[in-house]
């Protein structure tokens, strides 16, 4: 059995952007666990938050990476044989800088930077100077993904229709030119090519590119085409085989899911990335990283990710046999696989490890009265949690992983009570039993305890790997929605008691969230203020 790396290159990426920077105790932590099963790179994804000198907006209030955090993890990495790499934004996903004053007139539109203004040339210069102070690797990865409307907001305003590839590749190579100062060779997400010339799809394995195209990419650019999602070999196939006609030598970047919501996604992790593994190795990819992305607010923490973590470093040293997977697990952790596994599913419908849904989340925030989600709510979901919760409660004593377990029973916990309360609160207003909306109301007390309880847990959880900022938004989400649970309890109490006659909310026909779709076997609803209610919750209109 292969003990060594098939692959160059086996990296994690953390994301770094989404609320959620590691404190330096726990990206050692990361740093130590990776580099113990074979991985040799790690990325941290940064937007803004890191620390560039002359702009004292760029990151502020955000928990920002310090200098000298960075070089101590960048001496911490080099001890341990990893590469500690640079992985920040020269185009889109700027979004949290918009917010300031000083940086509005960088914009074209959306969260993308005014391609051509000299403006932005000079934060870019600033942030490379910070990058190369900071890191001893001299590749840096620059983002340059999913700017859609490049071209389109203010840049039309200011120079009419254009090219929008010429502009996208006029834009890198002036970044390279900035960068090429410091030292650094470049690494940017290849979905804008592909996009660009496939009216805005990413994944199309037939898609062709220019001769003009292809010999505007400089040579001192490596392509990174990031995939999560497919679960067939053959469509990495084609994939990889489009890179390789654009611009050979393309990095693989992989998907372990943190980023739906609370739960992780470890059986979904698992089965895209062997098909992704196995692709790689069959068209010679050398390098390849997985990425742990922290969407919607990086509920999840991203050691509970262990399982897949541990199943892609086997797959990369040639171990595929699940039993001996299991095995080494059991021996290197001291916890059995399938117990870690576990912590999927209060994120799954049926308790299918390989759907990826986040039911956890949205049946979390779905409002008792209005319940835009009620309709996906699973039959039997009380006694499903009450048994998720029943089981992660086992392993939440655990020394080292116990605290994993111990958030997410507690998040088991509220859903017992919380996941089908909308849909019994509009059958007991319908009924106007007083024994029914007693037994209800009691629910509704019970309940704030128990997201007492989750949230405390959450929180114990969060800044066991992370620094404090951002938890403020963890705190805003739960603390109205325990407010918002205590008004409509007040509310069923006073129709009880006589108050009042009737509650308007619960006169409103019930319409399904996704009319004229069909129905999705395991949904996915990740944005807060789309879960929590139809009115303007975020935003000035």
């Amino acid at each position: 059995m292969e003990n060594r790396l098939l692959f160059e290159t086996l990296g994690t990426m953390v994301d770094c952007s989404r609320n959620a920077v590691p404190n330096l105790k726990a990206l050692k932590k990361w740093i130590d666990l990776t580099a113990s099963l074979g991985y040799n790179t790690l990325l941290l994804y940064t937007e803004d938050t890191y620390t560039v000198e002359g702009e004292p907006y760029f990151g502020y209030m955000r928990g920002r990476f310090t200098p000298d955090e960075l070089r101590e993890a960048d001496r911490y990495a080099a001890g341990k044989g990893m590469v500690l790499m640079p992985c920040i934004q020269v185009l889109a996903h700027m979004n949290q800088l918009k917010r300031w004053s000083d940086y509005r007139s960088h914009f074209d539109v959306d969260d993308i930077l005014l391609a051509g203004d000299e403006r932005v040339y000079q934060l870019i210069d600033r942030m490379f100077a910070a990058v190369a102070s900071c890191f001893s690797c001299k590749t840096v990865n620059i983002g340059m993904d999913e700017a859609h409307a490049l071209g389109r907001g203010r840049y039309y305003d200011l120079h009419g229709d254009c090219d929008r590839t010429r502009l996208m590749l006029d834009h890198l190579s002036r970044v390279c030119e900035i960068g090429k100062k410091y030292g650094f060779r470049f690494q940017i997400w290849s979905d804008m090519f592909f996009r660009l010339v496939s009216g805005g799809e990413y994944y199309n394995g037939q898609a062709e590119f220019s001769d003009e195209v292809r010999a505007l990419i400089p040579d001192n650019v490596t392509l990174a085409y990031w995939d999560y999602y497919h679960t067939d070999k053959r469509d990495y196939d084609a994939m990889i085989e489009a890179h390789d006609r654009l611009h050979p030598g393309t990095w693989f970047y992989g998907g372990l899911w943190t980023w739906t919501g609370f739960a992780p996604h470890n059986g979904f992790s698992m089965l895209s990335s062997k098909a992704a593994l196995e692709s790689c190795l069959e068209h010679g990819v050398r390098h390849v990283v997985m990425t742990l992305w922290g969407d919607g607010g990086a509920e999840c923490s991203r050691f509970a990710l262990l399982p897949s973590l541990f199943y892609v470093s086997e797959l990369a040293k040639g171990n595929a046999d699940e039993e001996l997977i299991r095995q080494r697990f059991l021996e290197r952790f001291g916890i059995p696989f399938d117990s870690f596994m576990q912590l999927d599913l209060i994120g799954t419908r049926t308790g299918d490890r390989n759907a990826c849904c986040n039911q956890e989340k949205f049946l979390l925030y779905n409002d008792c009265f209005l319940g835009l989600l009620d309709s996906q709510v699973p039959s039997g979901a009380a006694e499903q949690y009450a048994g998720c919760a029943d089981r992660l409660e086992r392993l939440k004593d655990h020394p080292e992983w116990g605290y994993l377990f111990e958030t997410q029973a507690a998040l088991g916990r509220v859903l017992e009570k919380k996941a089908d309360l909308g849909i019994r609160t509009h059958a007991a207003y319908r009924s106007r039993d007083p024994e029914t909306l007693r037994a209800l109301i009691a629910d509704y007390e019970a309940l704030d305890g128990k997201l007492r309880s989750f949230h405390a847990a959450l929180r114990r959880q969060w800044l066991r790997d992370n620094k404090p900022q951002g938890f403020e938004v963890q705190d805003i989400r739960l603390g109205g929605l325990m407010q918002r649970v205590a008004s409509c309890r007040e509310r069923l109490t006073d129709l009880l008691e006589g108050r009042i006659g009737r509650i308007e909310e619960l006169e409103e026909e019930q319409l399904e969230y996704r009319a004229g779709r069909d129905g999705q076997a395991a949904p996915t609803f990740n944005v807060w203020k789309e879960i929590v209610s139809p009115s303007v919750v975020a935003g000035q209109y």
